[in-house]
């Protein structure tokens, strides 16, 4: 996911879509613990998702609070 995107999504929709990454960051710890991951990589990338996720989060909470 881009930042872009994230940006055109209503709070709802991405709280729902944060609510979706963490369970797939759970599952993906998941298999790697089980040695079933086939991509490691995958894990990096979910949890860069999220931080993008929880950062747009955070900046429509700020125009909200100051605008």
């Amino acid at each position: 996911m881009k930042a872009n995107e994230a940006r055109t999504l209503s709070p709802d929709e991405l709280q729902d879509r944060l609510t979706g990454l963490k369970k797939d960051l759970f599952l993906l710890r998941m298999q790697h613990a089980t040695n079933q991951l086939d991509n490691p990589i995958r894990i990096s990338q979910v949890r860069k998702d999220i931080a993008r996720v929880k950062t747009v989060i955070r900046q429509k909470q700020l125009e909200q609070a100051g605008g």
